[in-house]
């Protein structure tokens, strides 16, 4: 049986948050009619409302800090950046900081945004799951919805989550119109449970089911995928996490789970190519920036975040901003804490995942990207006709019997540089989309204009003092955009030179 915390106290607090987001969906526009109501959907409020000034102050600075953990150690602080007094101390830049659980409190379960957890019951002995390969629609921006393949309705699959010493089985029931195998990537276990297509044993035919079944005597962060390799191109892959049978020390109070991938969609398409060796969509658990769903976690916490690479050909360079983190696994096995290298950014090659440990000591809204820049952005394709063309389409489509030319003056100034231009345009944001990517607890009190910059292999860490995040994370309250950083700005950085954002045109990317 697990030893980590799955007790009723926490199912609930999950529900409770799960259900704040919907809530929140009405709450946050509550009292605003109108105009107002689709500025503030646009992203314009804060511009508006306070003409470059900053929104009221909110929360309780004064609440106080958690006093189960010492703020400093060898020099490093828990809650403010540091680096410590000496490089060969166990505390320096936090690499054995403790978080705020004991070092009795078992492991935590995992967090991966955006996506389920596998349930599973005791069958004769076995925590025995139910894993159903299948075509799969999955959204990867609000209201770009794209066919690949996944597990149980899901792209990437549902996580699976055990505990060393467990015995598991998975049984694989295929819904996909062909054959197909999962493998279990980086288990030692019996070779005839080990996946490979025809190699160790027969596939599984559409519609018929093979039970897989071994005792999991590793630790770590695994994944399971299909075995044949343009499904896994198509998008079948998913989390398969192992809890040690005794938490690893120091324990972490967040651990997070993204998997990155790469898919190739013509403009006019909604199914992945598979046979292309370039991509231009990038996704993390599914989904591409802005639609990731952010980390949050609170001032002085210790936190993991793992990141696996399910690119078909693609690696990441993945940068997180505003803190510096310590490696401490990799896709085989946890890292001896003597070789733990600090990293800023960290390589991550195809079919590898990557354990990052650190203390969040730098509140904020930190970006956590891939650093290929060509990952950086969503649906890079090449523009339609003559790179000098005007940034709307709105003249071609009053008109579709007519093709206006091409205006060739090039009046706009910056044609004088060479390479210019170099921005993608083309993304609409429409009112539906701003919606939706506003309508999440996790995104509360963000700078109005956030969405602009977060694309692609892109996501954004939350670092928040406990009372922000008790507004954020686990209220009702509703929360105006900009009001969180700017009241981080307010107590940590220099609030008397921070500019609100400004108005957000409508369908503007």
């Amino acid at each position: 049986m697990s030893n980590f915390s799955t007790d009723n106290e926490q199912s609930e607090r999950r529900q409770f948050l799960k259900t704040s987001a919907i809530v929140a969906g009405g709450s946050l526009l509550s009292g605003i009619t109108g105009s107002q109501a689709a500025a503030q959907e646009m992203g314009s409020m804060p511009g508006m409302k306070h003409e470059g000034e900053l929104p009221k102050p909110i929360g309780d600075p004064s609440a106080g800090r958690p006093s189960n953990a010492s703020d400093e150690y060898d020099g490093y602080s828990r809650y403010k950046p540091s680096r410590g007094n000496s490089p060969d101390s166990d505390y320096y830049l936090g690499k054995l900081m403790p978080g705020f659980r004991s070092k009795e409190a078992a492991s935590i379960p995992i967090i991966t945004p955006d996506l389920e957890k596998l349930s599973w019951k005791m069958v004769n002995g076995a925590k025995e799951f139910h894993l159903r390969p299948m075509a799969v629609e999955r959204e990867f921006l609000p209201g770009y919805k794209m066919n690949v393949y996944g597990y149980n309705g899901s792209m990437p699959g549902p996580t699976i989550e055990v505990t060393q010493g467990d015995r598991v089985r998975i049984v694989v029931t295929n819904e996909l119109p062909e054959q197909t195998t999962v493998h279990w990537h980086g288990f030692e276990l019996p070779v005839q449970y080990d996946g490979s297509e025809t190699l160790t044993q027969n596939v599984i035919e559409p519609g018929k089911s093979f039970a897989y079944e071994f005792d999991v005597h590793e630790e770590g962060t695994f994944f399971y995928h299909s075995h044949v390799p343009m499904q896994e191109a198509n998008g079948s892959v998913g989390w398969f996490i192992v809890h040690p049978k005794k938490a690893f020390d120091p324990p972490v109070d967040r651990d997070f789970g993204l998997i990155f991938q790469n898919f190739f969609i013509e403009p006019s398409q909604t199914i992945a190519d598979s046979w292309r060796m370039d991509w231009n969509w990038h996704t993390i658990n599914g989904r591409s920036g802005p639609y990731t769903t952010p980390l949050v976690c609170k001032h002085g916490e210790r936190v993991r975040v793992r990141i696996m690479n399910f690119s078909p050909m693609q690696h990441h360079p993945v940068h997180l901003h505003g803190h510096t983190f310590w490696i401490t696994g990799h896709e085989g096995a946890r890292i001896p804490k003597s070789a733990w290298v600090p990293r800023n950014t960290e390589l991550i090659g195809i079919a590898q995942a990557t354990d990052f440990e650190f203390v969040a000591n730098n509140p904020g809204d930190w970006m956590f990207h891939c650093h290929m820049v060509h990952h950086m952005m969503n649906h890079m394709t090449k523009q339609v006709g003559p790179r000098i063309r005007e940034t709307t389409v709105d003249r071609y489509l009053a008109n579709l019997d007519v093709h206006p030319s091409v205006n060739m003056t090039k009046q706009d100034p910056g044609f004088r540089t060479p390479g210019y231009p170099q921005e993608m345009l083309g993304m609409n944001m429409s009112d539906d989309f701003m919606r939706t990517i506003w309508n999440r607890r996790e995104v509360q009190g963000m700078r109005a204009m956030w969405p602009m910059s977060v694309m692609g292999l892109m996501t954004v860490l939350r670092v928040l003092p406990d009372d922000l995040y008790q507004i954020v994370m686990e209220s009702d309250d509703e929360v105006e955009k900009g009001a969180v950083f700017t009241e981080i700005v307010r107590r940590f950085g220099t609030p008397d030179r921070y500019e609100a954002a400004p108005m957000m045109m409508k369908g503007m990317m």
